[in-house]
């Protein structure tokens, strides 16, 4: 007979492998079919005879401070238009949702393949990037708007990458640099078709990158970041202690273990850093990406991934050294039931938020620090029954030199409404 802890562990394990390679499943079939959110909607929704079952709706919604303060958030509504919205009073009340002249797009709105949301400062830009789902299955291109005024208005969308066959360039990541430049991260194929040609074998993906340095008016060339990646998992972007960008995601390390790596997005090869060491193996993409945020006082990063180590499942916390090298000791959360989680850092504060399960209703939760990730309270934030996004951590910076103050905020999607909720490391 099995001993309980080690029953429990794999019974586990096998739950949260089998959610997680059914949301890949889903998520390969162009935008996922999530439940019924509560979308602000520019317009009511006509009401559908009894007998016809209504469409649920995607729930993935990107979120980001402006410079000024405010609130924005993207996603879709009820009839799965494209749409933009901001608060003043982080969330209290909402301002009329806009919807995004996006042509003929469809938008892929699920957890991980979600609408994102940037914003740079100085110069007053802000962009939305979604992946566009492509004839054929598990194909799509990345998309972008432009605004020069700060949200105010949008240019059409462009498609970011140079290449344009028709196979994988999904589950994108964007974020400005302290320079304001535009880094444009996603997952791409083109490797995979090529050594189809070649009759050699290529495990997974690969991971493509581009720079604007005028806020998405124009891109440099496509350029290779990583080959033999996960296929479906998100992208993490954090920014540089000298002021640049970092990426961490899901890799496919020899001979076939999930784990994660680390670059800086800087040149044309990049040092591709092991940067977790669960080895996995595991022969699917679990959809389940990391988070990543810079450590400023020990000059590495705060991580938190999901993986499956020595058969024990589970969303774990570790540091990384500046170069992406696991330092220290690593942590899994204190819920065997948490996915999907997000984290931010300021200082010696950090944040990671998650949600799980507890068979009737969704949690949303916390662990916070103020020490930098030596010890953590466990809080408890929402609780939902109704379908719902994965949690958002957004960091918001009022104030100016030695006057700044960084507030930390979980923003969380349900059917029901958008709750945006400070949290006090």
């Amino acid at each position: 007979m099995l001993r309980p802890d080690i029953f429990r562990n794999w019974l586990a394990a096998v739950l949260l492998m089998s959610l997680s390679l059914l949301s890949w499943a889903q998520a390969q079939h162009g935008p996922h079919a999530s439940p019924a959110a509560a979308a602000p909607t520019a317009q009511t929704p006509s009401p559908k005879p009894a007998s016809v079952k209504p469409k649920k709706m995607s729930l993935g919604t990107g979120a980001a401070f402006a410079p000024n303060g405010d609130l924005w958030i993207t996603g879709l509504d009820a009839q799965g238009r494209l749409f933009v919205q901001s608060s003043a009073d982080l969330g209290q009340s909402w301002g009329a949702a806009r919807l995004l002249d996006i042509g003929s797009d469809t938008v892929s709105a699920d957890g991980e393949n979600r609408p994102k949301l940037a914003f740079f400062g100085p110069k007053n830009w802000g962009v939305i990037s979604y992946t566009k789902p492509m004839s054929k299955p598990y194909t799509g291109e990345i998309r972008l708007l432009r605004s020069s005024d700060g949200g105010q208005t949008f240019a059409p969308p462009v498609t970011v990458h140079a290449d344009r066959q028709l196979i994988t360039h999904r589950f994108d990541s964007i974020a400005f640099d302290a320079q304001g430049v535009l880094h444009t991260v996603w997952i791409d194929k083109r490797d995979l078709e090529a050594s189809k040609t070649r009759k050699q074998p290529y495990r997974g993906a690969a991971i493509y990158r581009n720079e604007s340095n005028d806020g998405g008016a124009s891109f440099g060339p496509d350029l290779k970041l990583a080959d033999h990646t996960c296929e479906c998992c998100r992208i993490a972007l954090s920014p540089t202690a000298e002021g640049g960008m970092a990426a961490l995601w899901r890799h496919v390390f020899e001979p076939n273990q999930r784990d994660h790596a680390f670059a800086r997005l800087q040149g044309e090869a990049p040092t591709v850093q092991r940067a977790s060491q669960d080895q996995w193996a595991v022969d699917g993409c679990p959809h389940h990406g990391p988070g990543l945020a810079l450590d400023e006082p020990r000059g590495g990063y705060h991580a938190v991934w999901f993986g499956l180590r020595a058969g024990d499942a589970a969303v774990r916390y570790g540091r990384l050294d500046a170069e992406g090298r696991p330092v220290g000791t690593v942590r899994a959360l204190p819920d065997p039931a948490a996915e999907h989680a997000d984290l931010a850092a300021s200082g010696a504060k950090l944040a990671i938020v998650w949600r799980s399960f507890d068979g009737q209703a969704h949690r949303l939760r916390a662990w916070v620090s103020n020490d930098g990730g030596q010890h953590f309270e466990l809080k408890d934030l929402r609780s939902s029954p109704m379908d719902n996004d994965h949690p958002r951590l957004l960091l918001r910076r009022t104030g100016s030199g030695a006057d700044t103050r960084t507030e930390f905020y979980a923003l969380w999607r349900t059917a029901e409404k958008t709750h945006v909720i400070a949290i006090q490391p």
